[in-house]
C-alpha cells in the first residue's frame, strides 16, 4: 500500500499572501512544516502540490531544499491539483495535510494514517476533523486513491473543488467514514489555534518556534507546545482573537452539515 502525503501550498493566500514563505527559525514556514511531516514514522512519500503560477517557483525551491517532490497544477482547483499529485506519485492511498500547519505533530500523522491502515477494509475516509478535537493545525485526512478519484470526477460545487475533500465527508450515506478523536478526551479545536491565516497567527507561531526550536531538537511535540502555552500565556494570547475561526465551521453553520461519525460497515 503506497501512501502519498500531499501538502497543498501556494503563495497567493487571500488573507495573508506569502504566508508559507514567512520565516520560522531562519527557514520558510513551509520548510519547517515539511520537516515535521517527514518526521512521521509511517512509511510514505511526501509531495508538495503547488500551482503553475510563476510566483510559486519559490514553493518548488523550498520543496527541493527539503528533499521533497513537487507537482504543479491548477491555481484554484485544489481537488484537481491534489488528485494530479497523488497520481503522479503512484499513490494507493492519498493523505491531505494543509501547508498552513507548521506545528503539526508527526505522532498525530502516524495515528491517523495508522487508524486508516487498521480499518482499510471497511472505511473510505479517515480524518481527525469530523468532528475536530485536536488543537487547530493538526489536520490529517486519509483516503484510497479510488475515493479521491470519485470526488475529482463528480465534485461540482466551488467549495468541493477548492477544499478537496468536502464531496467525500458531506456524503456519509455514500462513503464509509471514521473519525480519530484526540486520545486526551479533550477538545481544543476551537480554543487552540496553531494554523496561519492572519498576522497574529504568524506572531504566535514565531514565538513558539523561538521558544522551542533548536538545531539539536528541531521536532518538538504537541505536548511540548501545550506545556509552553501553560507557562507562557502571553504567547497563547497573541492570536487568541482568531480562535475558532475557519471556513469549515462557517460552512457547517451555513449548510447545517453533520460533523461526522464513526465507522460504518
Amino acid at each position: 500500500m503506497r501512501i502519498v502525503v500531499v501538502v497543498q501550498a501556494r503563495t497567493a493566500s487571500t488573507r495573508l499572501p506569502g504566508k508559507v514563505l514567512m520565516p520560522l527559525a531562519q527557514r520558510p514556514l513551509l520548510r519547517r512544516m515539511l520537516e515535521r511531516v517527514l518526521a512521521a514514522r509511517t512509511p510514505s512519500d511526501v509531495v508538495v502540490a503547488t500551482t503553475v503560477d510563476r510566483d510559486d517557483d519559490a514553493i518548488v525551491d523550498v520543496a527541493r531544499a527539503a528533499g521533497v517532490a513537487c507537482v504543479r497544477g491548477h491555481p484554484t482547483d485544489l481537488l484537481d491539483r491534489h488528485y494530479a499529485a497523488a497520481v503522479a506519485r503512484r499513490a494507493d492511498v492519498a493523505v491531505k495535510i494543509p501547508s498552513d500547519c507548521p506545528l503539526i505533530d508527526p505522532g498525530v500523522i502516524d495515528r491517523v494514517i495508522g487508524d486508516y491502515e487498521t480499518h482499510a477494509d471497511r472505511v473510505d475516509f479517515v480524518s481527525n476533523l469530523h468532528p475536530a478535537t485536536y488543537p487547530d493545525g493538526n489536520d490529517v485526512e486519509v483516503m484510497p486513491l479510488g475515493v479521491l478519484e470519485t470526488a475529482w470526477r463528480e465534485a461540482a460545487a466551488p467549495h468541493e473543488r477548492e477544499h478537496t475533500t468536502p464531496f467525500i465527508w458531506e456524503r456519509p450515506d455514500r462513503f464509509r467514514m471514521h473519525n480519530v478523536a484526540w486520545e486526551s478526551g479533550l477538545d481544543y479545536s476551537s480554543t487552540h489555534r496553531w494554523t496561519i491565516d492572519y498576522a497574529e497567527d504568524y506572531r504566535f507561531l514565531a514565538a513558539v518556534y523561538e521558544a522551542l526550536w533548536t538545531e539539536a531538537r528541531p521536532i518538538f511535540s504537541l505536548t511540548d507546545v501545550l506545556s509552553l502555552l501553560d507557562a507562557r500565556p502571553d504567547i497563547a494570547a497573541l492570536n487568541a482573537c482568531h480562535a475558532g475561526k475557519g471556513w469549515y465551521r462557517d460552512h457547517l453553520a451555513a449548510a447545517a452539515v453533520p460533523a461526522g461519525g464513526g465507522i460504518r460497515a
